[in-house]
């Protein structure tokens, strides 16, 4: 999901889906899950409680039961309305765009902040958009999200963690818990009930523009780490109400690291929103396995269908589908043979790129089970063509009714009928010492150890040290993309935080800094040398997109050709959102480390460098050679990386 208007996107037509005879290997183990729409059977729904309270309004009343009443209760535009999710730049100039639309939903895309980007303002903006949902006839209140992937980062000031790539190198599903939940509780405090992450994608191939946000390439490490959706939510269906947790959301269903290169239509993407090209028996092992783990051990409250495509290898005459308009997947995988019961949001503008025009659009995604639609700039356009669309009978009243009772349970389920507004019990530990404290231990944890000649490592705060690089002094760089803005951005401006930089000068004594090496040299003990990438987001950073490459920049490999031979230890450092093409550069390093995208906690990385924390951290993705290796994954037949998935050097303190 991102915040920027898209222009007209190169479109595919596509012919109809053949549903596969093979059952989905993972999908085989579940049952099929209870129609959410069951409840609205039951009998008795009348007024619960004293004074003629309805019973969708009396918290003593069962969820099915609170649904089912207020379901009956619904017209159809008001259903309509509770499927619609709108950005709050569509809105904000005209509030009463809400109650007018009915919507369900608002969103803050990347960059899309109130005008004093404080905690305050943002529990100030979306209260104000929720009395606007307040004033409609039955009173149901607005669900808010946003994109709170590695923190609440479309907040200043809000603690900025290690992006999931950094996560998955800790192997630490505590400890991402314990990160999402700080992240839970600094969104919720500034009033979104909502977040779209976790991210469980399988990154397979590090030229995708995604691959940081992606826990690692091994399925079995990401159902691990799927601890995160537990940090978001909590682990009791009560715990959602809790001023410290947000609803889930896991995405993006299914198969959007596993994209062929080269197959992406949208812009000049090469590998974002491309088609994954599989069998069912593969796609059920790599892309399907973290969202069986997600919804049956985690119970995730709402799922992103992704932009990808899926074309079966095993069916002849298999043509790309999107994921917006599969059935089979939507359907009859997640709904039915996996189980899940929470509701489907689509993600950016994502129905747009169904074919045909845009009633059959609409009609074919939510037939196919989208249950909300992100349709950020024209949600009168979609209600309305909905409405045509079930009024002509084209989209049966029994799947609006299924869409908008998961819907509604979810908001039941966070308690938003008895307390609508924002509590702002945590709005003051947002930022805070402690929080900052889990970020810096998740930075160290995080760190890869790949070379450590000489025991160069770890050093000593007497030593005299020579640190170079741009990459060693710039928050924005060190943060990268959906940082206060959906790209990110370099700097160190946007966002408050310590860079590497700074963390180096509270552990050591005499530190010199030389962004480009060009200052002298001689006197050192150590020289350090900070390279990586700046920062993008999706396809944007696809390689061959836009210049994006795996290769070091000129400037990096001058300044390691510079630091190293003068400078008798010399240690580099990566700052990247995936492996980069080292293997000329390596051998003039006595130590590397792979520092991924910390955030705003650079003591983190300090604090390994100079022992005060062991080096634990494991790759999550294979590093390869060169990079034509791509894509190179653990279980390749042919499997020669520089770094295999999984190594990493351990130091003591």
């Amino acid at each position: 999901m991102r915040q920027l208007v898209r222009g007209a996107l190169p479109r595919r037509r596509t012919t109809g889906r053949r549903t596969a005879g093979i059952l989905l290997a993972a999908a085989a183990l579940v049952a099929t899950a209870v129609p959410v729409s069951s409840a609205m059977a039951e009998p008795g729904a009348t007024a619960a409680g004293g004074h003629g309270t309805p019973p969708y309004l009396n918290p003593q009343v069962p969820t099915a039961r609170r649904v089912a009443d207020l379901l009956g209760r619904m017209t159809t535009a008001e259903k309509i309305g509770q499927m619609t999710q709108a950005e709050r730049g569509s809105v904000d100039a005209d509030p009463a765009k809400i109650t007018d639309l009915q919507l369900g939903s608002l969103l803050s895309g990347g960059g899309s902040t109130p005008a004093s980007n404080t905690p305050k303002a943002w529990a100030d903006m979306v209260d104000g958009y929720q009395s606007r949902a307040l004033a409609t006839r039955l009173r149901i209140p607005l669900l808010y999200g946003v994109d709170s992937v590695h923190g609440h980062g479309n907040l200043v000031g809000a603690t900025v963690f290690p992006h999931n790539i950094g996560l998955g190198a800790t192997r630490d599903p505590r400890l991402v818990a314990e990160v999402e939940h700080v992240t839970a509780t600094e969104t919720r405090a500034t009033g979104p009930q909502w977040v779209f992450a976790p991210c469980v994608c399988v990154a397979r191939d590090d030229r995708w523009g995604r691959t940081y946000e992606s826990f690692g390439e091994d399925p079995a490490l990401v159902q691990r780490m799927e601890t995160a959706i537990d940090g978001f939510q909590g682990t009791r269906a009560e715990d959602l109400a809790r001023p410290d947790r947000v609803l889930a959301t896991v995405k993006h269903y299914a198969g959007d690291g596993d994209t062929t290169y080269g197959t992406s239509t949208t812009n000049t993407y090469t590998l974002d929103q491309g088609v994954t090209r599989t069998s069912h028996q593969r796609f059920a092992a790599v892309d399907l396995a973290p969202y069986v783990t997600a919804v049956q051990v985690h119970h995730a409250g709402s799922v992103m269908p992704s932009y990808s495509s899926v074309q079966w290898t095993d069916v002849p005459g298999s043509t790309p589908v999107k994921m917006s308009a599969s059935k089979e997947l939507l359907t009859d995988v997640l709904k039915q043979k996996i189980g899940f019961d929470g509701f489907l949001i689509s993600d950016w503008d994502a129905v747009t790129q169904l074919p045909g025009d845009f009633a059959a659009q609409v009609r074919t995604s939510v037939n196919a089970g989208m249950d909300m639609f992100m349709q950020p700039y024209d949600a009168p356009q979609f209600e309305q063509a909905l409405a045509a669309e079930v009024q002509a009978g084209r989209v049966p009243m029994t799947r609006i009714d299924d869409a908008v009772s998961r819907i509604l349970r979810a908001k039941f389920q966070l308690g938003l009928f008895e307390h609508p507004y924002t509590d702002r019990t945590h709005l003051a530990d947002v930022g805070s010492a402690a929080h900052r404290g889990v970020a810096r231990r998740a930075v160290a944890a995080s760190q890869v150890l790949l070379k450590n000649d000489h025991h160069a490592l770890p050093l000593k705060p007497s030593q005299r040290i020579y640190v170079a690089g741009v990459n060693a002094d710039d928050l924005g760089n060190q943060a990268g993309g959906w940082t206060v803005t959906w790209q990110g951005q370099s700097g160190n401006t946007a966002f408050p935080g310590t860079t590497i930089l700074q963390g180096i000068r509270h552990a050591a004594q005499d530190v010199t800094y030389s962004a480009d090496a060009s200052a002298p040299t001689t006197g050192h003990d150590v020289g350090i040398v900070v390279v990586g990438e700046t920062p993008y987001a999706e396809g944007v950073g696809d390689v061959g997109n836009g210049g994006h490459t795996l290769n070091l920049s000129a400037a990096d490999r001058a300044n390691i050709d510079r630091v190293c031979s003068a400078i008798k230890t010399c240690l580099v450092l990566d700052v990247a959102g995936r492996p980069q093409i080292i293997t000329d550069q390596l051998p003039k390093a006595d130590a590397f480390v792979m520092s991924w995208l910390p955030g705003s906690e650079g003591d983190g990385v300090a604090d390994v460098l100079f022992g005060k924390r062991p080096f634990t951290g494991k790759l999550p993705v294979t590093w390869p050679r060169s990079e034509a290796q791509e894509p190179i994954n653990i279980g390749d037949a042919s499997y020669d990386p520089l770094f295999r998935y999984g190594y990493g050097l351990t130091t003591g303190h």
